[in-house]
């Protein structure tokens, strides 16, 4: 802590930070015009709300107040991840990838030109699904509220990416990350409030409130252990004699991390299961066996949500993780797995590392994802958050660490390597 007071560069960009996501904060309370708040809110009450859940998750109540930032930074999560599929699909994409900083500042244009056409359809899907005849959220069917509900959300959307690349660039870093992180957190105190009202009425015991944080920071640190837990596969150098001469190290590791896919699995998975209802509520079909059978914490949903992040784990690893391009680089490098041939051998190596680490993450994810859903459906505690929540909150603390660390040791090095000039003293 003494190390960041005294850095005034850090200390610059972590108040630059928090101005940024103070307005955000701000920003979520801001409403969108001609919304009636009192039908709003009864909208959210009923189930017809569980397809927004996720979004109202990351947005930190903003859609539940139909705010400007109602829509958050989903629609660019979302470009984020299609562009990146695309990228390892289609040809021209990956080559252009290749190019260096022309290539990703290419492929970061495309993806705010998609984050746009994203937002539009989404907010227009916002807006007929609040404007039903039945419970319309808005205090007149004219059509323009519908243009000011779209323009609002696509502008509040855009503004938010400009907030978090201001943050990358001039603050902290990570600025979609960290505006994602306070919007789940800002969910905390009211879940925290709800179990003391809970246990000051008799529903609960007086030791509930303890038990749930006890609970909590178990798996919050569980979290943290696999999400920090790599598997190290030992690279040798080709000049292992020289450099053994030297006293330089002749091996380095190559880690893999046990959670490859990160959470995108859970966020796809829940996606897809939102999507039936999502249907239902706007085509106005009979369907409500199927929601029965897809309720939240039933036996299907828990079958259906597990086998879907397994196999997304599985989907998306092979993304993230190419072990051919990892196998052609270690190769072009001159190094190789120790014990292991160049090439073909090493691809097929790391395949089967990768199998098992995947298998791993995706019973670690289910675990995490399932457990939430289990507490707040068969034992009725009021958390908010859920499995994805809590893993998105854990990586962006992670590597909010990484990065204070990273700026304090550039600062001293920066400070360490320039040369102090020395006082000549000139003699009569």
């Amino acid at each position: 802590m003494k190390k960041v007071q005294s850095n005034s560069e850090l200390k610059r960009r972590i108040f630059f930070t928090i101005a940024i996501l103070l307005i955000y904060r701000f920003g979520t309370f801001v409403p969108i015009p001609g919304v009636d708040i009192e039908v709003l809110k009864k909208f959210f009450a009923s189930e017809n709300a569980n397809m927004f859940g996720m979004i109202n998750l990351f947005s930190g109540g903003a859609l539940e107040r139909m705010s400007i930032f109602a829509l958050n930074i989903m629609p660019y999560i979302t470009s984020s991840i299609i562009m990146q599929l695309l990228t390892s699909m289609h040809k021209g994409l990956e080559s252009l990838k290749k190019e260096g900083e022309y290539g990703r500042a290419k492929i970061n244009q495309y993806t705010r030109y998609l984050t746009i056409v994203l937002a539009f359809f989404q907010s227009l899907g916002v807006y007929y699904a609040l404007s039903n005849p039945d419970h319309s959220a808005f205090i007149s069917d004219s059509k323009i509220f519908m243009w000011t509900t779209c323009v609002s959300l696509v502008g509040g959307t855009v503004m938010l990416m400009w907030f978090g690349e201001r943050i990358t660039s001039s603050g902290i870093g990570n600025g979609i990350s960290l505006i994602i992180f306070v919007g789940i957190v800002s969910s905390l105190p009211s879940t925290v409030i709800q179990i003391f009202d809970l246990s000051k009425t008799g529903v609960y015991s007086w030791l509930m409130p303890l038990f749930f944080f006890v609970l909590l920071i178990a798996f919050l640190m569980i979290v943290c252990f696999i999400e920090k837990t790599h598997k190290r596969v030992k690279i040798q150098y080709p000049n292992a004699t020289m450099m053994k001469a030297a006293g330089m190290a002749d091996s380095s590791f190559l880690p893999l991390k046990i959670n490859i896919s990160g959470v995108i699995p859970p966020i796809f998975a829940s996606s897809i299961l939102m999507f039936p209802s999502a249907v239902i509520q706007f085509t106005g079909v009979e369907g409500d066996m199927l929601i029965s059978l897809l309720r939240r914490g039933g036996g299907l949903y828990l079958l259906i949500f597990s086998s879907l992040i397994l196999f997304f784990s599985y989907f998306y690893s092979s993304i993230v993780f190419n072990t051919e391009e990892v196998s052609s680089n270690l190769k072009k490098s001159n190094c190789f797995i120790l014990g292991v041939r160049p090439g073909v051998a090493t691809s097929q190596y790391l395949d089967k590392i990768v199998a098992k680490l995947t298998m791993l993450g995706a019973i670690y994810l289910i675990f995490v994802c399932i457990t939430p859903e289990i507490l707040v459906t068969q034992y009725s505690i009021p958390l908010h958050i859920g499995g994805t929540g809590i893993l998105i909150m854990v990586n962006v603390v992670l590597d909010l660490v990484s990065q204070v660390q990273s700026h304090l040791f550039a600062t001293k090095y920066n400070s360490g390597s320039t040369p102090k000039r020395k006082r000549v003293r000139m003699r009569a």
